[in-house]
């Protein structure tokens, strides 16, 4: 049995890992559990906003060395082709989830993290202490932080609300060799779902869709769909047409849920996707997902050194922290999803929005946060 650590984090995608770095960088002892090896691709927008660039490099790293790409605008186009633009506020940068958890996963060793490959199969909480079964040992720790994503057989375990609740939504990604503006952002509006276009590293185009699956469900499989719906965007379409594929097969995951979701589950602290799940449509997932490992971390290390007294006031301030920052996001972005799914008033939104440039800007903000402060 290893030695129980002063904080176990469930999952090592870019919430679990930033964590991880944050406390060790502290000083304590953490140890990560992740069901996959590195590196590895994932269903993913894999564009970051700018306001996260601040922790990254107070975290020592350095994003340059993976050669991002420098995304600075914004395009939406709505299925009849009317199109919006703007400059985004902060602008961003493209990654893939190949590179960057990779990069995470190594800083994190480096730092004296234990990161274990294996699946988590039981949690308990009793006097004060979790006990975390995997198919090969038991750890112990006071502290847990949950970062397993959006939707895993432990939320099964814990009973949580939404796992029990169907979701419509499928999402679709793969990697693409083409021409794109590699400073550009592109949203594209198709029947039931939407399309984000952007380049990563390498001259990689990264396509990923969030797609009803009712619609889906139609067809005999992705291309035919893509054929029968996606194209009818005559922009996206180009895009397909002109692109060749760098995946065998597309990835897709199911059962994505934009449900409201609590923080703290029994006494465990949700960070990232595990928390709350932001429509891919807004952009901001993954800078939302590393803000939020910051917060907890912060709030680790306070009750770790007894500046929070007790879990209760722990549990409390955290969830505080989370609606602070992020409850309005969530709530934007879920309201603006459900906007986007009806043809007509996203025709409305877009001609509105292609004429009045400073419109579009403001609804960008309203997903994203200011640049993180160190103290």
């Amino acid at each position: 049995m290893r030695t129980n650590p002063d904080v176990l984090i469930i999952g090592g995608g870019l919430a679990g890992l930033a964590s991880a770095l944050h406390l060790s960088k502290k000083g304590l002892k953490v140890i990560l559990i992740e069901k996959n090896t590195y590196p590895k691709h994932k269903v993913c927008g894999e564009y970051i906003s700018n306001e996260i660039l601040p922790y990254l490099f107070w975290l020592e790293l350095d994003v340059r060395e993976l050669q991002p790409t420098s995304i600075s605008n914004f395009e939406f186009t709505a299925q009849n082709g009317k199109t919006a633009k703007t400059k985004l506020p902060l602008g961003g940068f493209g990654i893939s989830r190949y590179a960057m958890d990779n990069f995470l996963f190594e800083k994190a060793t480096e730092n004296g993290c234990t990161i274990i490959t294996d699946h988590v199969s039981h949690i308990s909480f009793e006097n004060e202490i979790f006990t975390v079964t995997t198919s090969e040992e038991i750890i112990s720790s006071k502290i847990v932080l949950g970062a397993y994503g959006k939707r895993s057989n432990i939320d099964q375990v814990l009973s949580r609300d939404f796992i029990a609740k169907k979701s419509p939504w499928l999402a679709v990604k793969g990697h693409y060799k083409g021409n794109f503006d590699e400073s550009l952002v592109a949203l594209y509006n198709f029947q039931g779902g939407y399309c984000g276009v952007s380049k990563v590293e390498n001259d990689v185009i990264n396509i990923c869709y969030l797609a009803d699956f009712d619609t889906f469900k139609k067809y005999k499989n992705i291309e035919e769909y893509q054929k029968a719906v996606l194209y009818k965007n005559k922009k996206l379409k180009g895009i397909f047409e002109n692109s060749t594929s760098l995946f065998e097969k597309p990835l897709t995951i199911s059962q994505i849920s934009f449900d409201k979701k609590e923080p703290v589950e029994n006494h465990i602290l949700m960070i990232g996707d595990t928390a709350g799940l932001i429509h891919p449509m807004c952009g901001n997932g993954m800078a939302m997902a590393i803000h939020s490992a910051k917060i907890a971390s912060e709030l680790v290390l306070d009750f770790y050194y007894g500046k929070i007294e007790s879990r209760s006031e722990f549990e409390k301030e955290y969830i505080k922290e989370w609606k602070k920052h992020f409850s309005k996001r969530l709530f934007f972005g879920r309201v603006l999803a459900k906007a986007l799914t009806h043809k007509n008033l996203t025709h409305i939104m877009t001609t509105v929005a292609a004429s009045i440039p400073a419109l579009l800007s403001f609804i960008i903000k309203q997903t994203h946060g200011r640049p993180i402060t160190i103290e």
